[in-house]
């Protein structure tokens, strides 16, 4: 039998699916064993381009992370810009992986997409005039922020039946049943005011260093 014109597995063939069940199914669902079954193949197959698990873990995280966009933080010095494209971007790449932010959340490790995007963040607010221990919280802060709202919709938490928020119980929450029919709107608008009012606060307490 003549052997095949391409190789039935690949490194990305197998992180992308790993992404694909992790979407559908939550990270708890990802084993070598399940992860060979959906790509028809037999779970030593797998080894012969991971060694664990969580080398396939690592490899997914930083798929999802190389398409953050940090290339605000440019030579111009303009941190605002900068921070808001990214935070933008990374929120994007996120929110895209629900299922797999706690992970991600976890920080870079050593991948080295997420260590790109962390030196580049990092690098290009302390160019920008910020010293380096208030660039790092600066850097947490947008981490923090962005990964809780990629982690779920605010929205989607209040159900569509008016029914469950009794004015008696609940005089305030008279309209939350409609919360999750615009969703998006609300969602994004949250994140979008957030950001702003994190990138103004912090213009306020900016002193360059020189």
């Amino acid at each position: 039998m003549a052997r095949p014109r391409k190789p039935l597995l690949s490194r990305e063939r197998i992180v992308t699916a790993a992404l694909a069940l992790i979407d559908e199914e939550g990270l708890q669902a990802l084993s070598t064993r399940r992860l060979a079954a959906e790509l028809g193949v037999s779970g030593p197959s797998l080894y012969n381009h991971f060694t664990t698990k969580d080398e396939i873990l690592d490899a997914a995280a930083d798929m999802v992370i190389a398409k953050v966009d940090v290339s605000g933080f440019g030579p111009d010095g303009d941190w605002r810009r900068g921070l808001t494209e990214w935070a933008r971007s990374y929120r994007a790449a996120l929110a895209a992986h629900p299922n797999f932010v706690p992970f991600l959340a976890q920080g870079p490790g050593r991948r080295p997409a997420g260590l790109k995007m962390a030196d580049a963040a990092f690098g290009g607010m302390v160019e920008a005039g910020w010293p380096p221990a208030q660039a790092t919280k600066v850097c947490a802060m947008v981490r923090y922020f962005v990964a809780g709202s990629a982690l779920g919709s605010f929205a989607r938490g209040f159900v569509d039946d008016a029914a469950a928020y009794d004015p008696a119980d609940y005089p305030h929450l008279g309209q939350a049943h409609l919360l999750a029919e615009h969703q998006q709107q609300v969602d994004e608008g949250a994140f979008e005011s957030g950001l702003r009012a994190l990138v103004d606060g912090l213009a306020l307490q900016h002193q360059p260093v020189s």
